[in-house]
C-alpha cells in the first residue's frame, strides 16, 4: 500500500497544530502498510514552511522513512490537467468566477491517484469533489 501525504499534514506537525499527535499515530499506521510518498510538488510546498530548511526536510522524510518522487509521470500532469480544467469550466458555468483552487492541489491529487493508492490529508473536502475516487485518509 502507497501512501502520498498532502503538504498540510507535514506541515501541522512541524508547526505542532491541534491534531499533530493523531497525525504522528496515523503516519505510523501507514508506514506499517506500506511506502509513504511525498511528490515533489509537496516538497517544493514545504520548503515555503517557516521552519523548513533543505536539511530539515530531507532529516524529516528520512526519520519516517517517507519517498520523495520528484518525478511525476506524464499520466500525472495529464491527469491534473484534465481535472483541473473540468474545475476552471465549473467555477465559470456556476459564475463563480476564476479558478480559485491552485494547480499544485490538482498536482497531488493525481499523483496520489497514480502513483500511491491513497493521499492522507486534512483537506478532504478539497479533493472530495475533484478526485471522487480516490482514497482519503
Amino acid at each position: 500500500m502507497r501512501t502520498a501525504l498532502d503538504t498540510n499534514i507535514v506541515s501541522a506537525l512541524w508547526s505542532d497544530e491541534p491534531g499533530a499527535e493523531a497525525i504522528t499515530k496515523r503516519l505510523g499506521e501507514v508506514k506499517h502498510d506500506g511506502a509513504i510518498l511525498l511528490s515533489g510538488v509537496v516538497y517544493c510546498e514545504l520548503l515555503a514552511h517557516p521552519k523548513a530548511t533543505e536539511s530539515l526536510l530531507h532529516e524529516f522524510c528520512a526519520d519516517i522513512g517517507i519517498a520523495i518522487e520528484f518525478r511525476l509521470q506524464d499520466t500525472v500532469w495529464t491527469e491534473a490537467g484534465r481535472r483541473f480544467a473540468k474545475y476552471a469550466n465549473r467555477r465559470r458555468r456556476a459564475k463563480d468566477g476564476d479558478p480559485k483552487r491552485l494547480l499544485t492541489d490538482f498536482l497531488v491529487g493525481a499523483h496520489a491517484l497514480l502513483q500511491a493508492d491513497r493521499l492522507m490529508t486534512r483537506d478532504e473536502g478539497r479533493y472530495r469533489q475533484d478526485f471522487p475516487e480516490l482514497v482519503l485518509l
